[in-house]
């Protein structure tokens, strides 16, 4: 496996994460007692909190991918068949 491999297994890896762990802790303005804005659309959330997910979402991937190029150098999945 080359180095451009394992780049691309690592960015499949982090939007699989990044998209699971996007929802996660969200509260849309209509739940919130007060959100301050008048106008804004009832289901945009108060805090997204992108930076954090993204963080999340490398260091979870990072280890997916670990695991991942591990088992293809190992040779229990094999490509070239």
């Amino acid at each position: 496996m080359n180095i451009a491999g394992a780049v691309v297994i690592f960015i499949v890896w982090w939007w699989v994460v990044f998209l699971a762990v996007l929802p996660r802790g969200v509260q849309g303005r209509w739940e919130a007692p007060d959100d301050g804005v008048d106008g804004a659309d009832p289901g945009a959330p108060v805090s997204p909190d992108i930076g954090k997910k993204a963080w999340l979402a490398t260091k979870i991937a990072a280890g997916l991918s670990a695991v991942t190029i591990a088992l293809i150098l190992s040779g229990l999945i094999d490509f070239r068949d």
